[in-house]
């Protein structure tokens, strides 16, 4: 059975434009309700998909945490070529790792991450979490089970490499957090099983950002974007972006 490959998308509408990042082993489906939804209220927004990503877990293992953060420049600067002045940044799980990095390496008008790792003492949760990604994509191809048992077994040990680096990146973003001046709010899930939630807590405490706030969404998990309060996660991040120093 051939899966059909997600895209990245452009919604184009005012003159404010938000980057949205997607999360490890998601694409921009992670994203596109929150795009659409600030597309209806006057926003352009962009969400790429970072190499290895949307595809098969082969080709996950063979791209790195290096390029995922080329991808996230070149989602940054594809806004500037089409002429957005004026961008925000909003990022779920590594896209609100990657989006934090942007936030201190470029301007923006304020940043996003919603359930964003600091902490690299959850490698056992997230590799639990590409296993099961891994596991669901071959179920999709509809392989025998024996197969899918043996395929993922390979794929984790050929992963150790993705996941260095993925650490390498969360523990470089979290030592630099405090070069960030831009307004930032901060979302979290309190039933998040996939991160160490202290993570929202540590970044709240410690970006420099003058205008920061941090909300817990109490009946949500990991990817919050499609959870049972995604509406009220859409219309808190459209205040926020109400809230910015746009010209």
């Amino acid at each position: 059975m051939k899966i059909k490959q997600p895209e990245p998308f452009t919604f184009e509408e005012g003159k404010k434009a938000v980057l949205l990042l997607h999360g490890f082993t998601g694409h921009t489906a992670d994203v596109r309700m929150l795009g659409r939804y600030l597309q209806g209220k006057g926003y352009t927004c962009h969400a790429p998909i970072y190499r290895g990503h949307g595809a098969p877990p082969e080709e996950l293992i063979q791209s790195n945490a290096d390029q995922w953060w080329e991808d996230a420049q070149a989602a940054y600067k594809h806004l500037k070529d089409l002429g957005y002045e004026e961008i925000a940044v909003a990022g779920l799980s590594l896209g609100g790792v990657l989006g934090l990095k942007l936030a201190y390496s470029f301007p923006v008008q304020g940043v996003v991450p919603m359930c964003a790792p600091m902490f690299f003492d959850n490698e056992q949760q997230l590799t639990v979490g590409f296993r099961q990604f891994s596991k669901e994509y071959k179920q999709l191809e509809q392989k025998e089970e024996a197969t899918i048992q043996q395929e993922v077994d390979a794929l984790m040990e050929k992963s150790k490499d993705v996941f260095k680096g993925l650490g390498e990146l969360i523990t470089d973003v979290k030592e630099h957090v405090d070069h960030i001046y831009a307004p930032t709010f901060v979302v979290q899930a309190r039933k998040d099983q996939m991160i160490n939630t202290d993570s929202a807590t540590y970044i709240y405490e410690h970006v420099e950002s003058d205008e920061k706030d941090i909300k817990w969404y109490e009946e949500s998990g990991h990817v919050i974007t499609l959870g049972k309060e995604k509406e009220q996660l859409h219309e808190d991040i459209y205040r926020f972006l109400e809230s910015l120093p746009w010209s």
